[in-house]
């Protein structure tokens, strides 16, 4: 791979590869000296146009450990905040001699702009654009549901895959890049996805995507789902109404205390309740399921890390970068608003 900007085009054998490489990688934070010197020498940029936490000290982490020198930008207190445009900001980091260039832009299709426009030479990994896709929290949950689905099987997760199992995606599909990037990475790993939520917070052509479209929350746990993925509601990106209240919100589609007594009552003791994080507690999910041993909430972002060190890895140290006919993993076209970002 030469970049990473979307699940859409990861194929099988590279998104297990990547699995399998973040499997390598999770060792190493076991270890008292949590190091390795793969990538020392080399410049890893964050550059960060939208507020996080978990995803930047993720990849800070993920950098520090493969021994990488990193830069953080954030836009706030930036030349960013007088107007300076991607292509300029780009330009300084060429200069600068980056390696890699971790970005989270609020417009979609900005890390495929970055990847694709000639300013800069560097690896491009995309940490979250707009409400497109966000590929490493993608690859982060298919590894924890992969740990998950082998230890239900009673066997080793390297090189295996999630065929059979069943996931829900429920809430804010409209808004969310991770649902987006977690249709694409699942179903190519095997798994069968239902995304539920209210009608108003789905989006148009969602029928075309590879998996089933539900409504009611409660008649998809009845299906006996073997994970169930929490969104969050993502009211900075919602500019009408989309529901009558959040009370009726966290009624219909929250997972509540009652819906965790369910899992129990249809007897499924296997079933991991997940979340991307930062919780809405008691609007989408309430303290009692966010805290239950079927969370996977805190091992999502230890996961995290391991994941970002194998991408990192495989992008800057894997052999392949260099290489003009190295495969870029692109944005899905299909999923892009058509709004460019500003250069």
């Amino acid at each position: 791979m030469k970049h990473l900007l979307s699940t859409h085009d990861l194929a099988l054998p590279d998104a297990l590869r990547l699995l399998d490489t973040a499997e390598e990688m999770a060792a190493v934070g076991e270890r008292e000296i949590k190091k390795l010197p793969a990538l020392r020498g080399r410049t890893v940029v964050n550059l960060f146009y939208e507020d996080s936490t978990r995803t930047r000290i993720s990849f800070e982490a993920a950098a520090k450990r493969l021994s990488a020198d990193v830069i953080n930008f954030a836009a706030k207190g930036s030349s960013v905040s007088k107007g300076e445009s991607l292509k300029d900001t780009a330009q300084t980091l060429e200069a600068m001699s980056a390696d890699a260039v971790v970005i989270r832009h609020p417009a979609s299709g900005a890390p495929a702009r970055l990847a694709a426009s000639g300013w800069i030479d560097a690896a491009v990994l995309n940490a979250g654009d707009g409400t497109h896709e966000h590929p490493t929290q993608a690859l982060l949950d298919a590894f924890t549901l992969r740990r998950h689905w082998a230890k239900v099987a009673g066997t080793g997760s390297p090189g295996s895959d999630l065929a059979g199992m069943r996931v829900l995606i429920v809430g804010d599909i409209l808004h969310s890049r991770v649902a987006r990037s977690n249709v694409w990475l699942l179903k190519t790993l095997g798994a069968e996805v239902t995304l539920v939520g209210p009608p108003t917070l789905l989006p148009v052509g969602v029928d075309t995507w590879p998996c089933t479209v539900r409504y009611n929350l409660d008649e998809a746990l009845a299906d006996r789902p073997d994970a169930v993925m929490m969104l969050r509601l993502q009211a900075e990106r919602m500019n009408a109404a989309f529901f009558p209240s959040t009370r009726e919100y966290s009624r219909r589609w929250g997972f509540d205390d009652a819906r965790l007594a369910a899992l129990d009552t249809l007897g499924l003791g296997d079933t991991v309740i997940m979340h991307p994080g930062p919780m809405n507690r008691g609007l989408e999910i309430s303290a009692a399921a966010a805290d239950s041993v079927r969370s996977t909430v805190l091992a999502q972002v230890r996961n995290g890390v391991s994941v970002r060190m194998a991408a990192l890895y495989l992008l800057l140290a894997g052999g392949t970068h260099d290489d003009p006919a190295a495969p870029t993993v692109r944005a899905n076209p299909a999923l892009s608003p058509t709004k460019e970002p500003a250069v």
